[in-house]
């Protein structure tokens, strides 16, 4: 029996500030009325929670070891993740992410430490065959993985996993991911609207796909409130999204977004369906703070599906 789904990415923590008193200005010191400690990174968000789903989901990752990197521990193992893999080292920090939440909107501060030391040689790529699906998140974060981004999805796809990547947004706003190398070998890439048009220096969804038909698989976009479609080989599938009274914020609801979609297509379902339950996912999340207080074991997802939106899982 292969395992479901080996995680490689960043881990860090998250401090997020609510209801912030205006907005920073150097020389000046602003007030939050409320502050949340939680785990965060799109990597650990994703697992969590689609592990939480019910899928066998494994972590491989890097953490300092420190504070911070022993709840990201435990915090993971809450959550049913197994976390044999993530490496833990005494010469970096564990990374911090500093969220000021703006109603739907949030402005973040990454110190990213340990994650920009990871690379291919802390993966146990030998075992690759072991797992039916491999994901990967936030690119641009993992400064000692890039140069190898290539080579780690060709390994995944000739030892016949199927693969998927959020590439996540570039901070420096250079976008240097080579897309045209590396995305034939990647299934489902997951990024969002704005993601995808800054990456192909596009001002609209056509010609983005256009920017990528010769290279990619399945390009899923997240789109917010206007739901999500996947793209692939001329053909447009399009979701819609699930709206509700109930937004607290919406950390992680990307992630949310990538661990339903992944989850329903390991299961065996329709392009459509999964993009729905994607959507479903994502919108989930958005109704507690932080990326994975919204539901904590599939149970409290099929509660929070029938009470909010109605559907029986």
């Amino acid at each position: 029996m292969k395992k479901d789904v080996l995680v490689i990415g960043e881990l860090n923590v998250d401090i997020l500030l609510n209801k912030v008193k205006g907005f920073p200005v150097i020389g000046q010191e602003i007030l939050a009325d409320e502050m949340i400690f939680t785990l965060g990174s799109s990597s650990a968000i994703f697992a969590a929670n689609l592990a939480s789903l019910g899928i066998n989901t494994f972590f491989c990752g890097i953490v300092g070891k420190d504070i911070f990197g022993q709840y990201i521990l435990t915090e993971l193992y809450n959550k049913k993740v197994d976390t044999s893999l993530v490496t833990q080292t005494l010469k970096y920090q564990t990374g911090v992410t500093m969220i000021l939440n703006y109603d739907q909107d949030r402005a973040n501060v990454t110190h990213c430490g340990a994650m920009e030391h990871f690379d291919l040689t802390k993966i146990p790529v030998e075992q690759f065959s072991q797992y039916k699906h491999l994901h990967l998140s936030s690119f641009f974060l993992q400064k000692g993985l890039q140069k190898d981004i290539v080579q780690l999805f060709k390994i995944a796809h000739e030892k016949g996993l199927s693969t998927s990547l959020d590439i996540q947004w570039d901070p420096d706003n250079e976008w240097a991911f080579p897309y045209q190398l590396c995305l034939p070998y990647v299934d489902f890439f997951l990024p969002n609207e704005a993601e995808l048009l800054a990456l192909t220096e596009t001002g609209q969804l056509s010609d983005a796909f256009d920017a990528l038909d010769g290279c990619s698989n399945t390009i899923v976009v997240k789109r917010g409130v206007n739901g999500a479609l996947a793209y692939s080989k001329g053909t447009c599938t399009e979701a819609v999204p699930y709206l509700h009274s109930h937004f607290v914020d919406a950390i992680g609801a990307g992630d949310s977004f990538n661990a339903g979609f992944i989850s329903s297509y390991l299961q065996g379902k329709s392009l459509h369906d999964s993009l729905m339950f994607g959507n479903l996912t994502g919108a989930i999340n958005t109704t507690a703070p932080g990326g994975t207080g919204a539901f904590s074991d599939l149970s409290s997802f099929v509660t929070k599906a029938r009470t909010i939106f109605n559907i029986e899982i």
